[in-house]
């Protein structure tokens, strides 16, 4: 097997990987925030990124679902980071497959 088949299978993996994560972590995205619908907790995309705004605006406004609200940002922040590493990898290994390809 060749190097280039190599890379380009190790793509086809990371992309199975990022679509696998991807819907994981969508179905336990989206049972975290059926609770805060159902509940009628409203926050903005502001404080999903920025934990002391999340402290001091939304946890004191919903002290009884804080657990819910932790849980949805923090499967929220899991999925982009893993999303961005699992892109950067894809590309990195593009360009060598581009590059070896030659």
């Amino acid at each position: 097997m060749s190097l280039y088949t190599t890379v380009v299978i190790i793509i086809i993996g990371l992309f199975a990987t990022m679509l696998f994560i991807n819907i994981y972590f969508r179905v336990k995205v989206f049972k975290a925030y059926k609770k805060l619908v159902q509940n009628n907790v409203d926050f903005g995309a502001v404080h999903i990124f920025d934990t002391k705004r999340l402290k001091s605006e939304v946890i004191p406004r919903y002290p009884k679902h804080e657990q819910d609200i932790l849980t949805f940002v923090s499967h929220i922040r899991y999925s982009v980071k893993m999303a961005s590493v699992l892109i950067g990898l894809i590309t990195i290994f593009g360009f060598v497959s581009l590059y070896l390809g030659r």
